[in-house]
């Protein structure tokens, strides 16, 4: 056992990219959430985008097409959710739970003839001087633009949520849709806006997945990224700079897994894997036992609306 391998300031930058994929697919989920709505498929959302993503990365050889195909696949998704359980007023759950099937199903038949391909790569986000900061400069400054796109995302969503109107009306609806029904806000159209824009986030995540932190396709590359996600937005209590830290927690101990596998800590290979999903299940546990979680959820989460009634 050789723990002096760990570098520290290298632990810290690899957690920051390994979290990338939960921040963007949990942020998404939490505005979906927040208007109201219950979405189980982000498994499915994500895997989709990640093979989406690949493919047309490969095809057009520029990894910038490739996450914009990856967001697009998991918009595409998320939009047969919505049409299911907005206008057919399908169960959220039920429906949920068969897309992530049908998902991770289409992402086997799409990724086949891309095993062992190698995508374009995506380079880090030049930062002159900054980079070359002694400690600071690679823990920071020594990304790629995935990184710093994921913490702009949730301090666009804090804000959004918190100070614009758009942000209101969404909080409105998923507090009580009858009432924001009453007041002229088009109930329907909201949710499927925030359904499409939590799609995209959880596509953009997968595709990051697939192009940045594994660069290569492989069937179940998500590997329960998604339920991981949704774990997330009830750990933050649908606060979005919780998310960045339940994310930045799950990637820690990923990362930090991986470390001491290298390290020849005296622990099975298979106890070390399993951390990362015992630990964030035990921390969810510990903090949704709290007085008052229940109670930060929105009101209208799960519920379906429909204006006749």
């Amino acid at each position: 056992m050789d723990l002096s391998a760990i570098n520290p300031a290298v632990l810290v930058a690899s957690l920051m990219m390994a979290a990338v994929p939960i921040i963007l697919a949990a942020i998404g989920e939490l505005v979906v959430e927040k208007s109201g709505v219950l979405n189980l498929g982000v498994e499915g959302m994500m895997i989709i985008g990640a093979v989406c993503g690949f493919v047309v990365a490969v095809k057009t050889g520029s990894p910038f097409v490739g996450f914009l195909g990856g967001a697009a696949g998991g918009a595409g998704l998320s939009l047969i959710f919505a049409l299911l359980t907005q206008v057919l007023l399908a169960n959220q759950v039920a429906t949920g739970l068969a897309l992530t099937l049908f998902g991770l199903g289409l992402s086997s038949l799409l990724g086949q003839g891309f095993n062992g391909i190698k995508p374009p790569a995506t380079g880090k986000v030049p930062m002159g001087p900054l980079a070359d900061i002694p400690g600071v400069g690679p823990v920071l400054f020594q990304h790629n633009l995935g990184v710093y796109l994921s913490i702009a995302v949730i301090a666009a969503v804090w804000w959004g949520l918190k100070y614009s109107r758009m942000g209101l009306i969404l909080r409105a609806v998923g507090e009580n849709h009858d009432a924001a029904h009453a007041l002229g806000y088009k109930v329907v159209r909201i949710r499927i806006a925030a359904i499409l824009f939590g799609g995209a986030m959880a596509g953009l995540g997968g595709a990051y997945i697939s192009l940045v932190r594994v660069p290569q396709w492989t069937d179940g590359i998500t590997a329960g990224a998604g339920w991981i996600a949704l774990a997330i937005v009830v750990f933050a209590s649908w606060r979005p700079w919780r998310v960045l830290i339940g994310a930045y927690l799950f990637g820690g101990i990923t990362v930090l897994q991986l470390n001491l596998q290298v390290a020849n800590v005296p622990i099975p290979v298979e106890y070390l894997s399993m951390a990362p999903y015992l630990i964030t299940i035990l921390v969810l546990v510990i903090m949704s036992s709290g007085r008052g979680r229940a109670a930060a959820a929105p009101a209208a989460l799960g519920q379906n609306f429909h204006a006749s009634r």
